[in-house]
């Protein structure tokens, strides 16, 4: 197994960020293949027919494409740490991109090949300028499939970041890590396992490692750059859960109210008051309501991150909602881990 080693330091500075560009870049290949993401099956039936009309007329783009969708290497020029935290914006991401010479480009996707479970041609990759048309192809990517569908995700992965920053403020990073990839798990105490293949042990730098959601829900991969900068990205929790119903029904509902049944059925994810406004279409005044009643009932319970107070169900309300029918979820699965690929 391959190893990220931690010193205090490192831990201590270690936080979550949110990267536009691996959001892209993961949905770039969700929509070249079919799809087998419940969460974005309406998403991909809209954009899956314009990307491929897209590819098939640009011979680097539909190379680039069928090579990143089937190896177990990313490029470091692609996958690169997200250099604004959890406020870094695509056009940063691409800038930073956009600096890797030819040179660089070539060996990276070399390496991709050389990691590839299919042959590939890469006679597609001539001339000049090849980070820019990277660049460009994941720029179009971004204006026409993701940025459209930006706010509904944004918020996904930012709630995913909420529960796990609550977890890391009450139990630690052990707790806050479990189950964020198939593969990765705390390992004795200043170590991180993010994939069963053998390799050197990577030590990260004091500045400390990022954790970024991202909302496709297989499939996650270690980025990088020099001296030591290292970023998991992860599939973000619940994003692999079949749609519920909009309204509860049955003796949850009768036995409660509603409305409260809605929040409690909300809270398989943890969630702000805000939060829960918005996803049920409610007054923050009704929702704080109800949040004291199912408080005082001890069905659910608060935590304050930073400013915000974040909430979830405890064993009781867990219990209580699971007489609830709120859909199948979908199994979870992952893309097997290789290298650069956790």
């Amino acid at each position: 197994m391959t190893l990220l080693r931690l010193s205090p330091l490192a831990l201590s500075r270690s936080r979550f960020a949110l990267s536009p560009l691996a959001e892209t870049f993961g949905s770039m290949l969700v929509l070249s293949k079919p799809c087998t993401d419940p969460w974005l099956t309406a998403w991909h039936t809209r954009h899956h027919g314009s990307l491929a009309a897209a590819l098939e007329s640009d011979p680097f783009a539909s190379g680039l494409v069928a090579l990143l969708g089937s190896t177990k290497w990313i490029p470091e020029f692609i996958a690169g740490p997200p250099p604004g935290g959890m406020r870094t914006r695509i056009a940063d991401e691409l800038t930073v991109l956009s600096r890797a010479t030819d040179d660089e480009v070539r060996a990276g996707l070399e390496k991709s090949l050389a990691h590839s479970w299919k042959p590939h041609d890469l006679s597609w990759l001539s001339g000049h300028r090849l980070a820019a048309r990277v660049a460009g192809l994941l720029k179009s990517v971004w204006t026409a499939h993701v940025a459209p569908d930006w706010p509904r995700r944004r918020a996904l992965l930012e709630r995913d970041v909420m529960y796990r920053a609550g977890l890391l403020a009450a139990y630690g990073w052990p707790r806050a890590l479990q189950h964020m990839t198939r593969r990765s798990a705390w390992v004795g105490t200043d170590a991180i396992r993010f994939t069963h293949h053998n390799g050197p042990d990577l030590i990260v730098s004091d500045e400390g490692m990022l954790f970024v959601p991202v909302s496709c829900s297989t499939g996650s991969w270690l980025c990088a750059a020099p001296p030591n900068h290292y970023a998991l990205v992860y599939p973000a929790r619940g994003t692999a859960a079949t749609s519920r119903p909009t309204k509860p029904t049955g003796a949850l509902a009768r036995l409660i109210g509603t409305g409260r049944a809605a929040i409690l059925q909300e809270l398989d994810q943890p969630a702000t008051s805000t939060e829960l406004a918005a996803q049920l279409g409610q007054s923050l005044g009704t929702i704080g309501g109800h949040l004291a009643v199912l408080r005082d009932a001890d069905l659910i319970t608060g935590a304050r991150v930073g400013r915000r107070v974040v909430y979830r169900r405890t064993a009781t309300g867990d219990l209580l909602a699971a007489q609830q029918p709120t859909g199948t979820p979908a199994p979870e699965t992952g893309q097997d881990p290789s290298m650069r690929s956790a």
